[in-house]
């Protein structure tokens, strides 16, 4: 008599009696930018690095992306942005929050002084700490922008450094998104990096007849590579993540 099915039958019945835990469901919030937010479909191939992010993980993560066109730390908070956030937020769950594009320019309503910024980066840390959150501060992800010798030039220095010294103050994981994102620009070079920016001529694309040359915002391939540079930065640093994200399949 062949027992082999027998065995095999009583083996899965042993398997399917333990309950193996479920890994809890988190959120990970990004609130920031323009450089990160969800774009219009008529600004496209303008693209938010926060929407390649979403596609990294599994079906444990949900990414709310909050991110929005034109708004520093201090609008973000007055037009009423991130209320929703920390009244949704949950113990477990992950903020990444990036600004300076819009704080640092004096010209711009949203602009806010070196103490101010530091002051609002200082909150959303710990409001989200308050609600048991996990606050990963971001530097602003670098323009394109190079010197006559073809070298990156730094475009947040100062605005970046506040980060760096609010993350280190408050110990808060920190992802240098500017200096990580400038090694990236100078190895595409000046002419090869404006292939990751939102750059048409004229004629190219309908959203744009006249043409674009965007040095901040960047197309589908920019924010992808924007988005990797932040993945790789939590894998190595081990920030909890990581274990989140998918897995590429082997055949």
């Amino acid at each position: 008599m062949n027992c082999r099915p027998l065995y095999l039958l009583t083996l899965l019945l042993v398997l399917s009696s333990f309950s193996f835990p479920e890994q809890h469901k988190i959120t990970v919030w990004l609130i920031g930018d323009s450089t990160m937010a969800i774009k219009d479909p008529k600004t496209y191939p303008e693209t938010g690095w926060g929407m390649p992010f979403v596609n990294f993980f599994d079906s444990t993560v949900v990414v709310d992306n909050r991110a929005k066109n034109g708004r520093s730390t201090r609008s973000f908070i007055k037009e009423g942005l991130w209320k929703p956030v920390t009244e949704k937020m949950q113990e477990g769950d992950y903020v990444l929050i990036q600004f300076g594009h819009n704080d640092e320019v004096k010209t711009k309503k949203t602009y806010t002084t070196e103490a101010e910024f530091q002051g609002y980066l200082e909150e959303y840390v710990s409001e989200s700490r308050l609600k048991k959150a996990i606050p990963v501060l971001v530097t602003p992800v670098a323009r394109r922008s190079f010197d006559a010798s073809g070298k990156i030039q730094e475009t947040h220095a100062v605005y970046a450094e506040i980060v760096r010294k609010v993350a280190l103050e408050q110990k808060v994981a920190l992802i240098d998104l500017d200096k990580d994102s400038q090694v990236l620009l100078q190895s595409f070079g000046e002419e090869g990096s404006k292939n990751l920016f939102n750059q048409l001529a004229p004629g190219e694309h309908p959203n744009y007849p006249e043409g674009r040359a965007d040095n901040t915002h960047f197309n589908e391939l920019g924010a992808r590579r924007m988005a990797e540079l932040v993945l790789a930065e939590i894998r190595t640093q081990h920030l909890g993540l990581e274990s989140r994200i998918i897995k590429p399949k082997t055949h």
